[in-house]
């Protein structure tokens, strides 16, 4: 394993109160103002009223719609009342690219390992963006998550320390690129990754799987691997655009190959309190999956995105951010409430 990589110069910290248990972690237009460098522009957030030539009414309607038609999936579990057991296998999947599955990835596996669980992620995605995220060097590593998939090397050879505590990564590389071509003529192709995790699932508590922006081989592994299924939605227009696919794509796994699988969690992602669509969007995704939409809503913040180039997880770049706070909040939730 590789050693620990030197922390960056600290940076400065903004105070940020913590709501109330139970409340809503959103951003009010006071604390949005706050940050002076937050993502979008006044004319952005204009342009963001109307997309693909609808007026925003209609947009509610066609969201409405989409969200009555998924939400009567039958891959969707019943809304969380108890804590699953231990361990708990979570492949956080959204076909759509850009919705933080990376950021949800690497920042909840922190924040639950803050909270003293063994967390182990594996970077499913050849961008290997939780890789880099963590600190983790790819161009130093002997094997890969890729070598374990393709070649039957042991995963706990390619297990990766972080610098924090409980934290630990099963990195990728630019090979998994090729995976899903090799992977083809391979026998039991779908379930590698699943025999591989069954020799370290007692050295954990959460096995987290970042999985790519498509619905191929590697996703395919990702969800014969897991017990549940989180999906991060972006507060967006085209937040339900695509989900419907991956929730068939589910279907077919539990039926053929994971008769436990289930949609258990969904995270809304991205929200922009400056605009009315995000609350919109918020309401309507609650309304349609109910107890399954975590209370905590993540943020935009531009702190969420500096975090990766210095290869920390939000909760230790800036730990008094609203970033940390929501992914803080994430984790109490995914764990029962309970610290």
């Amino acid at each position: 394993m590789m050693d620990s990589m030197a922390k960056p110069e600290p940076t400065s910290f903004r105070a940020s109160s913590q709501p109330p248990s139970g409340e809503v972690q959103t951003v009010t237009a006071e604390q949005d103002a706050l940050d002076d460098r937050e993502t979008s522009s006044p004319a952005q957030v204009a342009a963001a009223a109307v997309v693909d030539g609808l007026p925003p009414d209609q947009q509610v309607e066609r969201l409405r719609t989409t969200g009555e038609r998924l939400g009567a999936s039958t891959v969707l579990a019943p809304p969380r009342s108890i804590t699953p057991p231990s361990p708990r296998v979570i492949a956080i999947a959204n076909q759509k690219g850009g919705v933080g599955k990376t950021t949800t990835a690497v920042n909840l596996g922190a924040a639950l390992a803050e909270l003293g669980h063994r967390v182990l992620i594996i970077d499913l995605d050849p961008q290997g963006n939780a890789t880099t995220g963590l600190g983790v060097n790819a161009r130093n590593l002997e094997s890969s998550v890729y070598d374990v998939i393709l070649h039957d090397v042991a995963i706990e050879d390619c297990i990766e320390p972080t610098n924090l505590r409980n934290l630990f990564v099963v990195p990728a590389t630019i090979d998994l690129a090729g995976a899903e071509i090799e992977l083809v003529p391979v026998l039991s192709r779908e379930t590698r990754l699943k025999r591989a995790l069954d020799n370290v699932l007692s050295d954990f508590e959460y096995l987290l799987i970042d999985c790519p922006p498509s619905l191929g081989l590697l996703t395919i592994n990702a969800l014969a691997a897991a017990s549940e299924v989180l999906v991060p939605i972006q507060c967006e227009y085209y937040a339900l655009e695509g989900l419907g696919q991956l929730l068939n794509n589910i279907e077919r796994v539990r039926a053929n190959l994971n008769p436990i699988l289930s949609v258990s969690t969904i995270v809304m992602t991205m929200f922009d309190a400056r605009t009315r669509l995000a609350e919109q969007v918020v309401e309507e995704v609650r309304a349609h999956f109910g107890g399954r939409v975590c209370r905590t809503v993540v943020p935009r913040s531009v702190r969420l995105s500096e975090a990766p180039s210095f290869g920390q997880p939000i909760i230790v770049f800036d730990p008094s951010s609203r970033g940390a706070t929501a992914y803080r909040e994430l984790a109490r939730e995914v764990n029962g409430g309970a610290a």
